[in-house]
């Protein structure tokens, strides 16, 4: 049992979160429309994860991994269409596009490649946890 997984799901949530307003609030990069959607999957996770860590409740993978899954496909979509931009089929639509990265280092890592990490490590983390007998909480250590 890794009773410190959900906080520290929580705490790739809320890293994921403040580096997404850091990026369009102080750095000035303006999100395409998949970041927004990336960003809707995101930022409930940091008060649902919260919420839950505060409350050692191991069931609240029943709605966060949802969320999770949802995020990282379309993170996962987004990337592939920063490798492929032929494969973006009017995505974005007009204004900024969703194939062009703000941020490219080491030839792989973009933004949407963090969320897509960040959302299969919040997966990881909450399916590391073994239900308990009585399957909603974290027994004391």
């Amino acid at each position: 049992m890794k009773p410190w997984a959900v906080s520290f799901a929580w705490v790739i949530a809320t890293t994921a979160t403040l580096g997404s307003l850091y990026y369009s609030d102080i750095a000035n990069l303006e999100p395409c429309r998949l970041c927004w959607y990336q960003r809707i999957a995101m930022y409930p996770l940091v008060v649902v994860l919260g919420i839950a860590a505060l409350r050692r409740d191991v069931a609240v993978r029943i709605y966060a991994v949802p969320l999770a899954v949802v995020g990282a496909f379309i993170a996962g979509y987004h990337y592939l269409i920063q490798w492929y931009p032929s494969l973006e089929g009017g995505a974005c639509g007009t204004g900024i596009p969703c194939s062009s990265p703000y941020i490219w280092r080491w030839e792989f890592l973009s933004i949407p490649f963090m969320a897509l990490m960040g959302f299969l490590a919040v997966i990881a983390l909450l399916y590391s946890i073994e239900r308990t007998p009585h399957g909603d909480e974290i027994p004391d250590q």
